[in-house]
């Protein structure tokens, strides 16, 4: 199996940050690139129902707060983490997790995915859960390429 290109989606939880050995041992084993990617909520999918309160403008000021603090932690992980990976690349984005992984997959050309089975909200956990996290699950269903999944609990 040729492998040039790792997506690495993370929600930058505590979970979700150990498979960062295994991204670099694996793009360091096939000399590839990483795309690391942060999916950012998207609010405006959330309001609808409730009416016009908080405004547009101030969920796409927190938007893009999120997405400023993504970067700078990502920027941070890569900085002290991934230097084993000269070629990495930062991408943020906003909407549905498992769906943006997904066409992230396609518009990347990735060859494989490395994730966690267990992202944010599964943090406080002490036990092994014996159930994949919602997107984990919705990935490694969907996905055209090769997902190799991260057990955070067993790290």
């Amino acid at each position: 199996m040729e492998v040039r290109t790792i997506l690495w989606p993370t929600d930058l939880s505590k979970n979700s940050l150990k498979a960062t050995k295994h991204v670099v041992s694996l793009a360091e084993k096939y000399q590839a690139q990483v795309i690391m990617l942060y999916v950012g909520v998207d609010l405006m999918s959330f309001f609808p129902a409730y009416g016009s309160y908080p405004s547009e403008d101030h969920l796409h000021h927190f938007q893009n707060w999120e997405v400023d603090q993504a970067k700078k932690r990502m920027e941070t992980v890569c900085d002290r983490d991934l230097k084993a990976c000269p070629n990495l690349q930062i991408r943020l984005v906003q909407g549905d997790a498992a769906s943006e992984i997904l066409k992230a997959i396609d518009q990347e050309k990735a060859d494989m995915v490395i994730m966690t089975t267990h992202g944010r909200g599964h943090e406080d956990i002490d036990q092994i859960s014996p159930a994949f996290g919602s997107v984990a699950e919705k990935v490694i269903r969907n996905s055209p390429v090769p997902v190799h999944l991260i057990n955070p609990f067993r790290e």
